[in-house]
């Protein structure tokens, strides 16, 4: 699929309109005259700032002086993906490869990737989508060939977007990938080793990164103590909303998670889709409470939120909080925001919650996952010889002789 091309070198006319109530306040437009209807389209694009509205522009410029015609320049991904374009892009693959090419197309590459136009789909945003710490591919326990099939999907299609004039390279080509997949599955190997040692130590932790904040703002410590206590991951804490508490049973449904996208912060479901219960324990409820009695009173009023209202990322956390400052004078340099949820299911674990409940906890997809956090430490080990020599000592356990 071609991308149509205008006359070469046509003149755009552009202009930004500042919206001051607006989330994102900067409307960049575009407009030109269609040289074979006559008619004078327009595209328009909302952005944060004004340089990323001057940016814009500079960007649709460059496609038309190209010979981009401006729609196709503002194409997403999904769009773009026509049955004719995947035809092309796969063309000379072997039919065995075809199948885990198109799987990583369905399942990864469009939840995604597939709402953002072609030509704003960047090399960050490929990383983001691979490697996220709480939303991406890997995060996700995708297998490391899966990632590699679902990206050689990625760099066929944006080599064809490429090859219709769309783009000028290919952000695909990422590199780094396979290092941050041997950090994660270090930290799956042993996640017992990033938890916390206890709640006075977390207690701790989330009173420092508070007063390390601008304004001392205490939101930042519900946050660690909510994570912890509830073993959830930061972007599906930031998605809570007041209507997914039970105060009757005190639980959370977790029906969503805040991740990173171009251009800023949005929604999205959890992982696998599919929502989950977690318990409230009595540590946090009065913190619940009050977060509940601080909001507009709005049943979809977010439970926790930035000091100025805005959603939370693992990111945000780190930077408000100083976070890498605060855990290495508290002699915690291991420590990173997901280690959070390595401290909730540590403890769930060690507590005795049985293995099938905490799966559901914790929501993951495969109980070997689980397991990892059953390690015994080297106290069980001790006490579970104990134990054996114990039951092997008493009289039931001596084998008695057959008369015959």
């Amino acid at each position: 699929m071609a991308a149509k091309r205008p006359p070469i070198g046509v003149k755009l006319s552009v202009d930004i309109e500042h919206l001051p109530d607006r989330p994102t306040p900067y409307r960049a437009r575009v407009r030109w005259i269609d040289p074979v209807t006559g008619k004078r389209p327009s595209r328009s694009h909302s952005c944060e700032t004004e340089d990323e509205a001057v940016a814009w522009i500079e960007g649709m410029e460059r496609a038309a002086a190209g010979g981009v015609d401006p729609n196709a320049a503002m194409m997403t991904l999904a769009e773009y993906g026509t049955p004719d374009v995947l035809t092309l892009a796969l063309r000379g693959l072997e039919d065995k490869t075809l199948p885990p090419y198109m799987c990583g197309w369905k399942l990864r590459i469009l939840p995604s990737l597939g709402h953002l136009p072609v030509r704003m789909i960047t090399a960050g945003a490929v990383d983001r989508a691979v490697m996220d710490p709480e939303s991406g591919w890997i995060a996700e326990e995708c297998s490391k060939s899966v990632v590699k099939n679902t990206l050689a999907m990625l760099v066929r299609i944006m080599e064809q977007a490429l090859r219709d004039g769309i783009i000028d390279r290919n952000p695909a080509r990422i590199k780094g990938w396979q290092k941050q997949y041997a950090r994660v599955e270090d930290e799956l190997d042993d996640p017992r080793s990033l938890a916390l040692p206890d709640w006075p130590t977390l207690l701790r932790l989330a009173d420092a990164l508070a007063a390390r904040s601008a304004g001392e703002y205490d939101g930042w410590r519900d946050v660690v103590l909510f994570a912890a206590c509830t073993a959830a991951r930061i972007g599906e804490i930031s998605g809570c909303r007041v209507r997914d508490i039970n105060r009757d049973d005190w639980t959370w449904t977790v029906r969503r998670q805040t991740t990173t996208a171009p251009g800023g912060l949005v929604d999205k479901g959890t992982k696998g889709k599919r929502a989950r219960i977690v318990p409230l324990i009595d540590e946090i409820r009065e913190m619940v409470e009050r977060r509940i009695a601080n909001t507009d009173g709005t049943k979809d009023a977010r439970l926790l939120v930035g000091p100025r209202g805005g959603r939370v990322s693992t990111a945000v956390l780190r930077d408000a909080t100083h976070w890498d400052e605060v855990v290495t004078k508290l002699g915690f340099d291991h420590l990173k925001r997901h280690s959070l949820r390595h401290t909730g299911l540590t403890w769930m674990a060690d507590a005795g919650v049985p293995i099938h409940h905490l799966q559901k906890i914790a929501g993951h997809g495969s109980i070997t996952t689980t397991q990892r956090y059953l390690h015994p430490h080297n106290q069980a080990v001790s006490d579970a010889g104990v134990l054996l020599s114990a039951h092997l000592r008493r009289p039931a356990a001596i084998p008695k002789l057959r008369v015959v």
